[in-house]
């Protein structure tokens, strides 16, 4: 009887600690923790020149971009939170015309409907942008970092463009020669450039002709980039949130981290 008594009282004494763990204003030990931003600057740089608008990969990289930024800022399948994010875009009607760097606020707390429609709303497709450049924008970045106080924290910049450099009569050797990443040489020690939405030629260009140091340097074909909505790994009618397939396939092909590859 005394045996049965004790384990009564235990229950009677634990109960009212488990009812109040579920009452407004006290912690519930059921939900897990939401994920906490990172370390990681995130920087985002869409093409707004005319032969990569008006090519046919424009419409499919802003749906996959929508997606890309959703999944980040959400932490959804292990994607890290980023502290900052910046979108912006590459090109203009004039060579080293600074353009505006979105912060992330433009894009929390939104669906990946509304992010996409925010997309399309900042990279009108209606637009005539002659030029391509890649340096004012690397400039623009560094600028940011160092106005911000992000020196030193990891840095991933994502570039939506099919790659090529509009850089007038050079070879094409010379032009992706002239691409100049020494401004973002001394920002952090673990700096990514993803140069997405490429063919293999100008890949393999920025892979092993572009002058660089310390930043890392991943590329990802467009006939690669174009499998993210395959039914396969954008399961249809799953939510955003459950996409796992999708996410992995970010992980492999998207976010990969690449080795240091040094080109004098």
């Amino acid at each position: 009887m005394r045996i049965i008594s004790v384990a009564v009282l235990i229950a009677a004494l634990l109960a009212p600690t488990r009812v109040a763990a579920d009452l407004p204003g006290f912690p519930s030990t059921s939900n897990a923790q939401a994920p906490h931003p990172g370390r990681l600057v995130l920087f985002i740089g869409v093409d707004i020149s005319g032969s990569f608008m008006n090519g046919r990969d424009f419409d499919d990289s802003i749906g996959f971009l929508a997606r890309y930024i959703h999944a980040h800022l959400n932490g959804l399948g292990g994607m890290e939170i980023p502290h900052s994010m910046f979108v912006g875009s590459i090109g203009g009607v004039k060579k080293g015309e600074a353009k505006t760097l979105f912060p992330i606020q433009s894009f929390q707390d939104r669906t990946v409907e509304e992010i996409e429609a925010q997309l399309r709303l900042l990279f009108p497709r209606k637009q005539e942008n002659p030029f391509t450049d890649f340096n004012a924008y690397f400039a623009q970045v560094a600028e940011m970092v160092d106005s911000k106080k992000l020196i030193l924290k990891p840095i991933s910049i994502v570039l939506i463009t099919d790659g090529r450099p509009d850089l007038g009569g050079m070879s094409r050797s010379a032009k992706f020669r002239s691409i100049r990443l020494k401004p973002l040489e001394n920002l952090s020690r673990n700096i990514t450039l993803r140069v997405l939405y490429t063919d293999a030629v100008t890949a393999k260009s920025w892979r092993d002709e572009v002058p660089r140091k310390r930043v890392k340097v991943w590329t990802q074909d467009a006939i690669v980039m174009t499998e993210w909505k395959n039914p396969k790994t954008l399961i249809p009618g799953r939510a955003p949130t459950e996409q796992q397939k999708f996410f992995s396939w970010v992980k492999d092909n998207v976010d990969f981290q690449p080795r240091l590859h040094r080109v004098n």
